[in-house]
């Protein structure tokens, strides 16, 4: 790509303007250098770096397996292939339960090995942390709702905020986190009438996966909109490779139809 205006990597000030706007931002997961080529010419604008490559790189049945090394190394091959989108990296399990401290040492090394923004998993419990890191220049992603770190102690993959009182309980991560200085909240496997509130009721953007349309944006698992991993796909999921010629077709379709409002859908909203 050239190094035109419109090459140069986004950053938050760019994902502000995108948000306050009203126009839908546009994340997938992304794991090496080719597919964030790809990504980056289908318009994807924020590349996270997830720890679901336990997943779907590794062979693993949770995410937990993952270490820091590891997500910096992704990261760092994701930042090289890319040249415009946002490069967002997963902290993982383990790296930030042990205190403010010892999580900026573990955000710092992400952010040396090309992340912009570091993701946390959890709500109110992980505000203190979220408040240290901002104060400190490091950008915070928050992660609440099915929290797949946390997958063993919520009882296995399942939707959350379906009762009153575990709504309310969303409802005061989301703001716990962005009164701490959150720039963005991923909402995953949430009600869509919880979802729109909770984008309603703060200030920065949220990114849903499994939340409905009423976001601010989207996320998906790449390997699974592709259909690359096998097995049985969330109910959130699209197979955008369906009728498309191409990985990149594929790419740019998911990235208009979140654009437009089209997806997600009906049937892949709980």
């Amino acid at each position: 790509m050239s190094t035109s205006a419109a090459s140069q990597r986004l950053t938050l000030t760019d994902i502000t303007r995108l948000y306050q706007s009203g126009e839908k931002l546009v994340m997938l997961t992304c794991y090496d250098a080719s597919f964030a080529a790809l990504m980056d010419a289908a318009g994807i604008e924020l590349l996270l770096i997830g720890d679901s490559l336990g997943n779907v790189i590794q062979g693993e049945d949770s995410t937990l397996p993952v270490t820091l090394k590891q997500m910096a190394y992704h990261t760092r091959a994701v930042k090289r292939g890319s040249r415009r989108a946002m490069i967002v990296s997963d902290l993982p399990f383990g790296a930030s339960q042990l205190g403010a401290k010892e999580t900026f040492r573990n955000a710092a090394k992400l952010m040396a090995s090309g992340a912009q923004v570091i993701k946390l998993e959890g709500g109110q419990e992980m505000a203190a942390t979220t408040e240290f890191l901002t104060r400190r220049g490091i950008p915070v992603c928050g992660h609440i709702g099915l929290t797949p770190q946390s997958v063993h102690q919520l009882g296995g993959f399942r939707v959350q905020g379906k009762t009153e009182e575990s709504a309310e309980r969303l409802l005061l991560d989301a703001r716990s986190l962005a009164d701490a200085g959150a720039c963005m909240i991923v909402l995953e496997a949430v009600p869509a009438a919880l979802a729109r509130r909770l984008t309603r009721e703060i200030s920065v953007p949220t990114i849903g996966i499994g939340a409905g349309a009423g976001t601010s944006g989207q996320v998906l698992v790449s390997y699974d909109m592709l259909n690359i991993h096998p097995g049985k796909k969330p109910r959130f999921v699209k197979n955008f490779m369906d009728g498309a010629e191409s990985l990149q077709d594929a790419l740019a379709a998911y990235a208009r139809e979140v654009k437009s409002g089209a997806f997600p859908a009906a049937e892949h909203t709980y």
